[in-house]
């Protein structure tokens, strides 16, 4: 398969100019300058925090938890700079924290875009009308508290709930990435049900493909729509590229969850500087190697080097390949 960038139509049939920013673009224009596609999650297991930065008795009400995750994040997220393209904080762990938590986690997403990093924020919204809308507000509107380049959403309330979303991606180049076949194990319960001789999530990436050719970047083809493919369904993530084909794909479940390099990227195709089309995401792979339980600092820090290291290398080869 041929990559977006060479795209079957002619120039003048491409989409018109969209905004100055562009989530796909920038997004796979700093994959090709790093020479791997490593999204790294910023999931804070308050129970995992290593000894040098826990306080008190890290309960989700404490100040004190709040303090330690905050030293925490920002400990990763500094290391992270000229090493990743992206970062992807996941909601829930903040927001078990009450005020402090939401509080913290717009200072993560700001922490992260100081660093050159592109955030895309783990929520998986999914809802309807005003509701929806107003959840496309509060993450992916410019200058909202918690604005990131990119937000996780739900299809499952049907494809007018993906509109306000999708609207923020035309009007602002915000990336929109739509659960279709996700890494956990109950996934098939609903995504594999077959419609009309077709499984599900077929008929969802099927239903995707006229927004997601909308969207495409002038700069590289690919589009600031994108879907969750997990790592450990691989076959599965081919058949959606080929439904597909100018989708970017955030792809769950490598390294901790099982899923190995070479099946991450299964639905990636060749590109100027390898094969390219997503990102990979490892969360506590990352974060929380075990030579990381330390409370020693420099320990720590060669730790989470080590553990960079040898995801980008492994995901790195993958694509290369």
């Amino acid at each position: 398969m041929s990559s977006p960038e060479e795209p079957s139509q002619s120039r003048s049939e491409r989409p018109s100019p969209g905004p100055a920013f562009h989530f796909a673009d920038a997004l796979i224009q700093r994959v090709r300058e790093l020479g791997h596609p490593l999204c790294v999650g910023i999931d804070p297991h308050l129970q995992m925090i290593p000894p040098l930065f826990r306080k008190g008795a890290m309960r989700p009400g404490d100040a004190d938890t709040a303090r330690a995750l905050r030293d925490f994040v920002f400990a990763v997220v500094d290391r992270l700079e000229g090493r990743a393209a992206v970062v992807k904080p996941q909601s829930a762990f903040f927001e078990q924290l009450g005020p402090a938590g939401v509080t913290l986690l717009s200072d993560v997403i700001r922490r992260a875009r100081e660093r050159g990093l592109l955030v895309l924020l783990d929520a998986k919204r999914g809802d309807i009308g005003s509701t929806a809308d107003a959840y496309a507000r509060a993450y992916l509107e410019p200058g909202a508290p918690m604005a990131a380049e990119a937000l996780t959403v739900n299809p499952y309330l049907g494809l007018d709930s993906l509109e306000p979303f999708l609207a923020r991606s035309r009007e602002h180049g915000r990336g929109v990435f739509v659960l279709v076949r996700t890494s956990n194990k109950g996934a098939g319960d609903l995504q594999d049900l077959e419609v009309e001789g077709a499984p599900l999530f077929h008929v969802l990436a099927r239903s995707l493909e006229p927004a997601c050719r909308e969207l495409s970047g002038a700069a590289t083809g690919w589009s600031s729509l994108g879907v969750v493919l997990g790592a450990t369904w691989p076959e599965q993530a081919q058949a959606v590229r080929e439904l597909l084909p100018h989708a970017l794909v955030l792809v769950p479940g490598y390294g901790a969850q099982g899923g190995a390099a070479a099946d991450a990227v299964a639905s990636f195709v060749p590109g100027p500087k390898g094969r390219e089309g997503g990102v990979v995401s490892s969360s506590r792979g990352i974060l929380f190697p075990e030579d990381a339980n330390t409370g020693d600092v420099r320990a720590w820090e060669h730790a989470i080097d080590q553990a960079l290291d040898r995801a980008a290398s492994e995901l790195g080869e993958a694509v290369s390949r």
